[in-house]
């Protein structure tokens, strides 16, 4: 029996056989073209191609792990279409009268070169991102299914490196755990492994040695153990049983109310990021929907959805969550959420830019379309709505002179709507700095801890480097959340918290004592978290 560390991941025990995993190269060679224009086409159906199958991804991925962790897929799809790669792609079929398949091969290999030479560990990540794209759209060119196959059995699998696209590829089913020698605690592919609930360790070494033998993940210590003895084995069986009767045991909680010993109630509901994730929703028992991130809507279409697309869907949640609240975020486009029909200029600093309510209330007419599908619906069921990237009183004047020109074009047609509390997301240091002046023109605050974390630290959580100095529980942050909540009841609104923080388990009493009113979190932290409001005094 040998044991390794590594860095955890993702808790959770798992046991079986070891698949070492090895990503198939594509085989390049490279040829003299004649028709080069042809060639150029030829590369450009494959990239089309390789688009429609990461725009593919992306909804595999917004269904298993939710829209935000989905996003990666939308910065593959960016960097396909980057100008500079391909440029290069061009340029070297042109002047070399190569292949597409050699074109795309070197200008790959030379991008990843590029950012693997730099200093700051975000960019060096990228070296991967760009050798994932490049693959995909060889594989096309040569005619190969980009598919990830793990094995006929479920395994455990162990790799030098796992890319995004392979991690959510995987049959689920046949992925116990896996265990990689590369990657950091905030890599996309560790974020992606926490929103599978799949055990994983990161920055081990691995031994190729290892395939084909019994392993025990423990996701709990970041361990790796080979060839357990019996002992270990039938400790680790205990372990896995007793996870399992936990999570019998949270189906007990299903239909009985989020409050504590002491009769402080709150309202515990479900973020999702389509349709289609419904029906976990009802699974979990969810008391409503604290955020419906409506942007699938546009990513996943080729041009603009007209409001009566927008209306089937809004109506279709509503309906089905029967009088729950529906809290719709308008459109959160921009950043790395891109739609190419947008048109929208590249930017140096595209976090910080042109995005979210900043196209909405410049572009009334996409907004506006939007709204008036969102009032409708809300004849059909309760539906609240709120504003993402808020930073200043201004902004919300504008929004409610359109808000009312929406209703009034409603009026003017005779169609029915219902009542439709209007919220802010607090999710930048400036919003909850002067939420006090905010408060007083709103119905309720949501906090979008992701970016309001990011942002107040000044950290990007992507960057590896950085992981030692990310704190998501830094006390900046956690007086800028009790401000918010404050400064909500003083005006006589409600406060809820909708990022990643609100499932951090250990934070749920602190969120409770400063006095929040909702926590929203993906479907799957419900009743852990209702199982914790219960059992405190």
């Amino acid at each position: 029996m040998e044991k390794y560390s590594g860095k955890k991941i993702c808790s959770g025990v798992a046991i079986g056989k070891i698949k070492f995993y090895v990503k198939e190269e594509n085989q390049v060679i490279r040829k003299k073209i004649i028709n080069l224009e042809d060639e150029i086409s030829r590369y450009e159906t494959a990239k089309n191609k390789a688009i429609e199958e990461l725009g593919k991804l992306y909804q595999k991925a917004v269904k298993e792990v939710g829209e935000v962790n989905a996003q990666i897929f939308d910065i593959h799809s960016m960097m396909l279409e980057d100008d500079d790669y391909n440029e290069s792609v061009y340029n070297l079929i042109r002047t070399q009268s190569v292949n597409a398949e050699y074109a795309v091969a070197i200008t790959g290999d030379n991008f990843a070169q590029i950012f693997g030479n730099m200093e700051d560990e975000y960019f060096k990540a990228r070296s991967i991102d760009v050798k994932d794209i490049s693959e995909r759209v060889i594989s096309i060119l040569n005619g190969v299914a980009t598919n990830t196959k793990i094995s006929d059995e479920a395994v455990i699998i162990v790799a030098e490196d796992l890319a995004p696209s392979e991690t959510v590829q995987m049959d689920k089913e046949k992925l116990l755990a896996f265990v990689t020698r590369l990657g950091s605690a905030n890599s996309h592919t560790a974020i992606l492994a926490r929103m599978m609930t799949i055990p994983a360790i990161v920055d081990m070494d691995i031994k190729e040695e290892w395939d084909g033998q019994t392993a025990i993940v423990d996701g709990y210590s970041g361990t790796l153990i080979i060839s357990p003895d019996e002992d270990t084995l039938d400790k680790y069986v205990r372990i896995q049983q007793e996870d399992i009767e936990k999570r019998t045991l949270l189906e007990t909680l299903k239909g009985k109310e989020d409050i504590t010993l002491s009769g402080q109630k709150i309202n515990l509901y479900a973020n999702i990021g389509n349709s289609t994730d419904l029906a976990s929703v009802l699974q979990n028992d969810a008391s409503g929907i604290g955020l419906f991130r409506s942007e699938f809507l546009f990513l996943e279409k080729d041009d603009f959805p007209t409001e009566e697309e927008q209306f089937k869907v809004y109506k279709q949640v509503v309906e089905t969550l029967a009088g729950k609240k529906v809290i719709i975020r308008t459109l959160d486009i921009g950043a790395d959420k891109q739609a190419a029909y947008f048109k929208l200029d590249k930017e140096e600093n595209p976090a910080m830019g042109y995005r979210a309510i900043r196209i909405c209330l410049t572009r009334p007419e996409i907004f506006k379309t939007q709204l008036r599908a969102i009032y409708r619906a809300s004849a059909y069921g309760t539906v609240s709505i709120m504003y993402p990237m808020i930073i200043s009183i201004k902004e919300v004047h504008k929004i409610k002179i359109i808000v009312e020109e929406v209703k009034a074009e409603l009026d003017k047609d005779k169609i029915p709507y219902g009542a439709v509390e209007q919220g802010i997301m607090i999710e930048t240091p400036a919003a909850a700095i002067i939420s006090d002046i905010l408060a007083k023109e709103v119905d309720f605050f949501s906090i979008g801890t992701n970016d309001l974390t990011q942002y107040t630290l000044a950290i990007d959580r992507q960057n590896a480097k950085l992981d030692d100095f990310y704190d998501s529980h830094h006390e900046a942050v956690l007086r800028l959340i009790q401000l918010v909540i404050d400064n909500a009841h003083n005006a006589g609104i409600w406060a809820g918290i909708c990022g990643e923080l609100g499932a951090d388990l250990t934070l749920t009493q602190r969120f409770l004592e400063m006095g929040m009113d909702e926590i929203s979190v993906s479907p799957g932290c419900i009743l852990p978290i209702r199982k914790i409001i219960r059992e405190i005094e």
